[in-house]
């Protein structure tokens, strides 16, 4: 039997995708987008032995990738981790992943510091899109109760039924009726736009100062890398910077930030002339390193960088958002996929091992177990973007964070810093985010110190945290495997 009855069947003129041999004669779950979080929701629900169908309006990225020139690594750490060793991904993955231990820092005059993300062995891992999806959509597919449809449109859908009406590649429309909707559908998401029409909905969508454009910075010429792969490496320049991740080809993906308008952004920049004249003041040591400079800059686009929170999440019993489309975030904490995996994890712990949910306390619960903590994530994102155009070059900060770093050493279960809590660890954003709101109190304290520069490593630290940090920040995370 099929997920749709023979006639919805034919008319979706699917060819032949829809085997009666795969498809389970239950209602399905539908989810709609097939990106990351679509993709790997529908592989942990089909292992749970739920019926599955994906509707996604683009081609199968598998055959034919979309030429945006938009491709922007992926920082994966242990929350993504997490969800990819419950699906059985993580080896697959590591296969393509490249771990960066840390930020190299270039400066205008081309020297470079390594700036460590933590301990010895942390790392957060660069990843493309592109591939990590393929697998996880390479994955679901195996699964004998998930129907993949690409090039089917969402149309419409009634929200008390629920009715999904759909479009196939030829224009043809059918219906689907559905257990219950989910919306992984991306930061434009239409699930939610449908959403925001039927229900009293708050949507805060706000584009952020700085664009972005990618660059690229080839393999050398005997096919070497010419930069080190195992950092994540960064030209900040107070109000913009740019940012070079490696790839498995021994190539970077950069990416520069910085405004839209006036005397230094994209819109100053007209000509090659401007183009090199920029490049040459601010990123001297990178010039050599882009020989497509020009290429890439006047044909990739620049794109906006897009914000969103929204509430509620959920209507009743019958629809849902999920990652992108419930919470978009900035991706200067390179979090964005990470917390959206997630997402996954959490929905999943909720519907436990229930053959048959109750989605009316599932889909709340939830909403409520997610939404500080997104909201924190978002929070935490905006403020790493002045961290990593402005404060990493810092001398001041550099030394603060070799003082948090060197209290963690000698004091691992009162103090975590915040980047390791958030990368490191599975505590949750919000409670990290409260942790590092009290450990700036202290730092602030620590700064203030005369002579600091030269005293630190000298302070009694266990005295500075009986004296001015609460009980309830004494909650070190729990010690968690590379991709635990």
């Amino acid at each position: 039997m099929s997920h749709f009855p023979a006639d919805q069947c034919t008319a979706c003129q699917c060819g032949g995708r829809c085997q009666r041999s795969r498809l389970n004669p239950a209602k399905p779950i539908l989810i709609a987008g097939a990106g990351l979080v679509g993709s790997l929701l529908a592989l942990m629900l089909s292992r749970r032995g739920f019926p599955v169908t994906i509707i996604e309006k683009r081609p199968d990225l598998r055959r034919a990738y979309e030429k945006d020139h938009r491709s922007i690594n992926l920082a994966l750490s242990h929350r993504g981790w997490k969800a990819l060793t419950a699906v059985g991904l993580a080896e697959d993955i590591r296969r393509i992943a490249l771990p960066m231990h840390g930020r190299m820092i270039h400066s205008v005059a081309g020297q470079q510091s390594l700036q460590s993300y933590g301990k010895e062995g942390e790392a957060i891992f660069s990843v493309s899109r592109n591939k990590l999806n393929e697998l996880l959509l390479n994955k679901a597919d195996e699964q004998p109760n998930v129907l993949i449809q690409f090039e089917h449109r969402l149309l419409d859908f009634n929200f008390d039924e629920p009715v999904c009406r759909i479009a196939n590649p030829n224009g043809q429309e059918y219906t689907v009726r559905p257990e219950v909707i989910f919306g992984a559908d991306g930061a434009f998401s239409f699930t939610r736009r449908r959403m925001q029409e039927k229900l009293m909905m708050t949507c805060d969508q706000t584009a952020i100062t700085p664009r972005y454009k990618e660059l690229t910075i080839p393999a050398g010429p005997e096919g070497e890398w010419l930069l080190d792969p195992t950092a994540l490496h960064i030209w900040p320049r107070g109000s913009f910077m740019m940012i070079a991740l490696p790839n498995q080809d021994r190539t970077f993906t950069c990416t520069l930030f910085m405004a839209a308008e006036g005397e230094i952004s994209f819109e100053a920049i007209q000509n090659t002339s401007d183009l090199h004249q920029f490049f040459g003041r601010y990123f001297p040591n990178a010039v050599p390193l882009i020989p497509a400079l020009e290429t890439d800059f006047f044909r990739n686009p620049t794109s906006k960088i897009m914000t969103m929170q929204c509430f509620p999440w959920h209507y009743e019993d019958k629809v849902s958002l999920i990652g992108d489309a419930a919470h978009s975030i900035v991706p200067f904490y390179g979090q964005g996929m990470n917390s959206g995996f997630e997402d996954c994890m959490a929905l999943l712990d909720l519907i436990g091992t229930t053959a048959r949910p109750n989605w009316a306390e599932i889909l709340p619960a939830f909403q409520r177990s997610r939404k500080e903590n997104t909201d924190a994530i978002a929070e935490l994102s905006l403020r790493n973007f002045t961290e990593m155009r402005d404060k990493v070059a810092d001398p001041a900060f550099v030394l603060r964070k070799q003082i948090e770093a060197h209290i963690h050493r000698q004091h691992p279960d009162q103090w975590t810093p915040l980047y390791s809590l958030v990368s490191f660890s599975h505590t949750p954003y919000a409670e990290a985010l409260r942790i590092g709101q009290q450990q700036d109190v202290i730092m602030n304290r620590i700064m203030g110190i005369e002579e600091i520069g030269t005293s630190w490593q000298h302070l009694d630290y266990a005295h500075i945290l009986r004296s001015h940090v609460s009980p309830d920040l004494i909650s070190a995370p729990q010690p968690v495997g590379q991709f635990a």
